[in-house]
């Protein structure tokens, strides 16, 4: 019983995401709710922490009522993706396909929102994909982004296929 209880804590208390966290860009309300906090869709900002000049934005929906007041909500999986050249592409490493950019608990044990990273080697285009995944079963509900690496001022751009590991 302590082994167990040792498990879900150290999970409830892992670091929520791999890279910095995100930033807030706004929050819109979609459902009132009288004495607790309303439904709402959240946007986010974050910049891909191996690629400089990336920067993507989600939205998620977040619960509200007592179980979102407390966080014990268990979020669903409709989280939208744009990612968007904003500056010239510098790799700082190499990535396999599929690396994880950021991640998130959407509640309070069992389910994860994972944004990963992959290479169109033929198209020279970073692909950005968002999931939830759960301990026990996943979500086929996701939704893609794609950057087409272009150069910017007088810089050429880099190839993705040479920052692939494998």
């Amino acid at each position: 019983m302590r082994r167990w209880l040792a498990l879900v804590l150290a999970l409830v208390l892992a670091g929520p995401a791999l890279a910095e966290g995100p930033d807030l860009i706004f929050k819109k309300s979609t459902v009132f709710k009288l004495l607790t906090p309303d439904h709402k869709l959240a946007v986010y900002g974050i910049d891909d922490p191996v690629v400089e000049g990336v920067a993507c934005h989600y939205t998620q929906p977040e619960k509200g009522g007592v179980a979102g007041m407390f966080g014990v909500a268990e979020e669903v999986s409709d989280i939208s993706l744009a990612c968007r050249q904003v500056g010239p592409i510098r790799f700082t490493e190499k990535f396999d396909q599929g690396d994880t950019v950021f991640s998130e608990r959407r509640s309070l044990i069992f389910k994860r929102m994972q944004i990963v990273r992959g290479c169109d080697a033929k198209r020279n285009v970073l692909v950005y994909l968002v999931y939830s995944d759960k301990l026990i079963e996943g979500s086929p509900k996701n939704s893609t982004s794609t950057v087409p690496i272009m150069p910017w001022g007088d810089e050429e751009p880099p190839r993705c296929a040479d920052w692939v590991r494998g």
